[in-house]
């Protein structure tokens, strides 16, 4: 898979680079998941590279479905075409391919506060809409992000990616064991 997007930098940050993850993440990959705050979000241990690569098959396999686009977000420029690990972005979208998408993401510890999840969230949510538009028979309408009530910074990063609040949700044990956020973002939504 040779796609790969791009957010500009801002005076803050480096721009960021987006592409399907491989292999070289793994070492990356480890090194995020010792973040506390991260793993609370997983669904799975990401402590060894076995575990690492277990997941990176997830991965692939669901770029082969169409069913999970996931996107390793890059930042800075350590090596050609490469950076730094500063997150992920995923779209998720059902076997029939019908109804919303859903969008999720991570931000490394090292990278939080300079705008890497909005940034890398407007552009994997702008490909979506336009990659579905164009090779869909009816083009995607809307994309849903869910998080955490008690998670403030996704319900920021939402925001600043466009997404907008819609309503509180109920928990629903075992995939969200607390209430919910959800926002949404609406094809053709204004820049």
């Amino acid at each position: 898979m040779n796609i790969t997007l791009r957010a500009d930098a801002t005076p803050s940050a480096p721009a960021l680079l987006l592409r399907p993850w491989g292999e070289p993440d793994i070492g990356p990959l480890v090194e995020a998941f010792r973040d506390p705050a991260l793993r609370r979000g997983a669904r799975g241990p990401m402590e060894s590279a076995e575990d690492v690569r277990a997941w990176l098959e997830l991965q692939e396999r669901g770029w082969i479905t169409g069913e999970r686009l996931a996107f390793a977000v890059l930042e800075g420029h350590p090596g050609p075409g490469e950076g730094w690990l500063a997150g992920s972005v995923v779209i998720k979208r059902g076997v029939s391919g019908q109804g919303p998408a859903e969008a999720g993401y991570w931000t490394a510890a090292h990278a939080r506060g300079r705008g890497v999840a909005p940034r890398a969230l407007e552009a994997v949510t702008r490909w979506t809409f336009e990659i579905f538009e164009t090779f869909a028979a009816e083009g995607l309408e809307s994309v849903n992000l869910l998080h955490q009530v008690d998670n403030p910074a996704s319900c920021r990063g939402a925001e600043k990616a466009r997404y907008e609040f819609r309503q509180v949700l109920p928990a629903q044990p075992l995939a969200f064991p607390g209430p919910g956020h959800l926002h949404v973002r609406q094809a053709g939504s204004p820049a």
